[in-house]
């Protein structure tokens, strides 16, 4: 139901307007004849017909504290419609009352009044409900905003419509804004001046609306919050994790250590990744997983026709499923649980949904754990991915993208040198059906599950110590949700055969990731939280590498992506190390299995410990 007291202010509105037209026609003085009766038929036929208008076009279902100029427009497509129906009432039966002899100027100044008088209720509520909220909330949170362009005006939009926080102004180092004012409230000056200004105006929030900028930006004014005293810290998300690109108070989040690691701001041609993934029947492996949940994520914001979630954890896949439900979008959504190691299994997937786009993501990521338990991972990422390649390449698959991994070079774990020979499966494939395999190695994705961020956060909660396993020990980040878009650029552009190498920026000391995540909790590191190292982990490595000595790079049309100049991978080769594979995980064989992945991959170098076979 409409809002009575708005359908009541309407209905005042328009009955004034009818009423103001006619005296503005008769110089105020309103002949007795329309006083009679045609003033009020007039008057009756003009509400009904709008408020009827306004009601089909749903002016009363919209949220007051947001109403803005397509609400505005709506509005006035309502009282054209009004118009239009009374038009034409007055051209077929101009003689009868309340038509006639009445001077068309009348209907037309009601509705131009009319529009006038509704637009300004709306406005008004608006501006009202924005006063309030900005100047008669003495007691509220008082938040400073950092970033005075479009990602920050739309935030402070938001902020002024719940009413939570009072915006005391924005910081930006454009010189050119400041003194400027968005929306009533003013830029104030730059990242430095934060400090004093904090203490000027009692802030007690910070927030930072910096989604395209790089992360020294953003670790300037964490920094400045820092020496203002301020710890309620939050942040609007990169633009690659903002759902349907939209910025509002409850996509905020606290800092994290993912913010500050070196990340630039993300290029990406979208019409591309437009091109490849809109409109298609998708299936990503391991989409319960860290990456490929993220895949699925960023996929589904390019309305493929269906997409189709694989794994075996049915928990995780089931949470995911109902998480890109509720995102509205058209396509068609398929969860299966499925072991991508079962061939029976992957063929009825395939025959069943025909996806043209595959990412394989499914892997076994672990390397201490995989040291431990040889056998699984070269079940799943090599065995695994032979079997998700022939069906996909069966069924006639366009594209088939290997998610990969920078422990591919050069690797000293079973994971890092089973990963590379499922890049050479890939590559074998290729060669031998019109499907396009493709591999996209990159780096440690920040947050995943497993990895050293949720691993320190635990150590935080339980009150330290940090553990680092080496003081020296150094790895390549990349944003989870950036990582899988420059996956789907990469892809886009893969002729069949590739392995793209992404550009991963600077490597990160584990030791300093250490120091920034005690600092964001609001501690100091060996002050208030110890920091030990406890030694290096099987199969780790210090630093991980992009490429060989013997590979190359071809740039590609991408600044963040590249081709790895790679040797030709030999069937035979590759089909006789499939058997013997497969044969030494039957037996449960490890120490063969060792032998053989150093046989298949000759830069890998395997882990030597009396611990492990």
């Amino acid at each position: 139901m409409p809002n009575i007291w708005i359908l009541g202010a309407d209905a005042l509105a328009i009955a004034l307007a009818v009423v103001l037209a006619f005296l503005l026609r008769f110089d105020g003085s309103i002949p007795s004849f329309y006083l009679q009766g045609g003033l009020q038929g007039v008057l009756a036929l003009i509400l009904l017909t709008t408020l009827v208008s306004f009601w089909l076009l749903r002016l009363y279902s919209f949220s007051w504290g947001h109403v803005g100029i397509t609400d505005i427009l709506s509005l006035g497509k309502a009282v054209m419609a009004s118009a239009v129906v009374v038009g034409v009432l007055f051209l077929m039966f101009p003689g009868i009352v309340p038509f006639s002899g009445l001077p068309r100027s009348v209907f037309l100044m009601s509705y131009v009044l009319i529009f006038f008088f509704t637009s300004g209720i709306r406005l008004g509520k608006r501006i009202w409900g924005a006063y309030v909220q900005n100047f008669g909330n003495y007691n509220g949170e008082r938040m400073l905003i950092v970033g005075a362009g479009d990602a920050g005006a739309e935030l402070l939009r938001s902020v002024l419509a719940s009413g939570e926080y009072v915006p005391v102004g924005f910081v930006d180092d454009d010189a050119a804004k400041r003194g400027t004012s968005i929306h009533g409230v003013r830029v104030l000056g730059a990242i430095e001046e934060i400090p004093s200004l904090a203490a000027e105006h009692k802030v007690t929030h910070i927030v930072i609306a910096l989604p395209s900028a790089g992360s020294e930006s953003i670790k300037r004014a964490v920094e400045a919050g820092r020496k203002a005293g301020i710890l309620k810290m939050k942040i609007v998300p990169p633009l690659a994790e903002l759902i349907h690109g939209e910025v509002s108070l409850q996509q905020l989040r606290e800092v994290e250590v993912k913010d500050l690691l070196g990340r630039e701001p993300l290029f990406l041609d979208s019409d591309v990744i437009e091109r490849f993934l809109t409109g298609k029947k998708v299936l990503i492996t391991g989409a319960a997983g860290s990456i490929g949940s993220e895949l699925a994520r960023q996929a589904l914001k390019f309305v493929p026709s269906s997409l189709v979630l694989v794994d075996q954890d049915e928990s995780g896949l089931f949470m995911m499923g109902d998480e890109l439900r509720r995102r509205g979008v058209a396509t068609e959504l398929v969860v299966m649980v499925a072991d991508i190691r079962n061939g029976e299994r992957m063929e009825q997937v395939f025959e069943e949904l025909r996806p043209e786009v595959v990412f394989h993501a499914a892997a076994y990521k672990h390397v201490p754990l995989m040291e431990q338990y040889p056998e699984e991972a070269v079940r799943t990422n090599v065995l695994g991915t032979g079997v998700v390649a022939k069906a996909a390449m069966k069924t006639g698959t366009e594209i088939f993208v290997y998610v990969s991994t920078d422990k591919v070079v050069n690797p000293t774990s079973v994971m890092g040198a089973s990963k590379r020979f499922g890049e050479m499966v890939c590559q074998l494939f290729n060669k031998k059906g019109n499907t396009r395999f493709v591999a996209v190695r990159f780096g440690n994705v920040l947050d995943s599950r497993g990895s050293v961020i949720p691993l320190f956060r635990s150590q935080l909660k339980r009150g330290g110590p940090v553990e680092v396993t080496h003081p020296d020990m150094q790895r390549y980040f990349m944003l989870t949700a950036e990582a899988c878009l420059l996956v789907m650029q990469a892809s886009a552009i893969g002729q069949g055969g590739e392995v793209f190498v992404l550009d991963m920026g600077k490597p990160v000391k584990i030791l300093d990731l250490a120091h920034e995540m005690i600092r964001l909790s609001g501690l100091e590191p060996d002050k208030d939280i110890p920091v030990v190292f406890s030694g290096m982990r099987p199969g780790e490595k210090l630093f991980e590498e992009l490429l060989t000595a013997e590979e190359g790079i071809v740039e590609t049309p991408h600044p963040k992506v590249f081709v790895a100049k790679l040797p030709l991978v030999q069937e035979q080769q590759i089909m006789e190390g499939l058997e013997k594979l497969k044969k030494a995980c039957g037996q449960g064989n490890q120490k063969e299995l060792r032998l053989l992945l150093a046989e298949l991959v000759p830069s890998y170098t395997p882990f030597h410990d009396e611990n492990y076979a």
